[in-house]
């Protein structure tokens, strides 16, 4: 159904009026009979097994990625920390297949995502990233950049998208802003309608690409907050780049550390903490942007 605004004199107003129609209760005159039905390929999250196989990339003469090899598991939020230049978000782009190796596989549930599709492949991982900049359209509300996807794909009738939009900006924490402009929003509210947006998506993978980047202190606590109850109430697995040290240990479950284009410690928040690389312990010790103390 299409969602094209009316327009007749007091743009204000329509858009209003509009907004409370479109994201409002069930049962207005935009509800269609069908209620709740979507493409069968619109199932729900269950979580991906990632296997990352020796993977290298270069840039001329640049050798950004080095024998990358990882082990992420099915629902696990597993974050990639490590200095500025050294290959986090080039991975995480190879990961969503943007990016292709010059060498290595990497393996989504069993399947190499660069390799041929056989015929009767099962149904491909379903995944989305919330960007640095959170990529929000402003000339949209919040309701309609969370359901950007769902209408432009035809994923659901339109009864059913205003439900999803609702179930997950109160998984956020937003519920009831559907019909605020993005303009409106302080930074730590984009974030949030980010996450919600890709949420919409019913996704297998979600990254985060540096989420507290331009954050204040208070306001990463709440992301943090949501991203803890995402792992609570959605089944599926989250990898997160950050240089925010304290965030990262806080909500992942294992954390691998990226220097000079080589994975040089994977473990958990504890046993990095407690690693004796010294690359791994100057980086992690900070005053400025990691974790204080020796």
């Amino acid at each position: 159904m299409s969602t094209t605004k009316p327009s007749n004199g007091n743009d204000n107003d329509n858009r209003g009026l509009w907004n409370k129609l479109v994201h409002g209760f069930p049962g207005t005159v935009f509800d269609e009979e069908e209620r709740g039905e979507c493409i069968a390929e619109y199932a729900e999250p269950h979580g991906v097994d990632i296997r990352i196989e020796n993977l290298n990339k270069s840039f001329g003469n640049l050798h950004v990625l080095k024998d990358i090899c990882l082990d992420i598991k099915a629902g696990e939020t597993f974050s990639i920390i490590g200095p500025s230049g050294t290959g986090k978000s080039v991975l995480l782009k190879h990961i969503v297949k943007l990016i292709k190796p010059d060498s290595g596989r990497i393996l989504i549930d069993g399947h190499d995502v660069f390799a041929p599709k056989p015929k009767n492949a099962p149904r491909e991982y379903r995944y989305s990233m919330v960007f640095q900049t959170s990529a929000l359209f402003n000339s949209l509300t919040v309701g309609e950049n969370v359901g950007l996807w769902l209408r432009e794909k035809r994923i659901c009738n339109e009864g059913r998208i205003r439900r999803i939009i609702r179930q997950k900006l109160r998984l956020v924490g937003l519920e009831g802003k559907e019909d605020l402009m993005t303009s409106e929003l302080s930074g730590g509210m984009k974030k949030r309608v980010a996450i919600a947006r890709s949420l919409a998506m019913n996704p297998d993978l979600i990254l985060y690409d540096e989420p507290t980047a331009e954050l204040d202190p208070v306001t990463s606590d709440e992301l943090a907050r949501v991203i803890m109850k995402l792992r609570e109430e959605v089944s599926l697995t989250s990898i997160i780049v950050s240089h925010d040290l304290n965030f990262a240990f806080h909500l992942s479950d294992r954390v691998a550390m990226i220097h000079e284009g080589r994975i040089i410690e994977i473990g958990t928040p504890a046993e990095l903490k407690a690693s004796e690389n010294p690359n791994v312990k100057n980086f992690i010790y900070t005053t400025t942007k990691g974790i204080t103390g020796a």
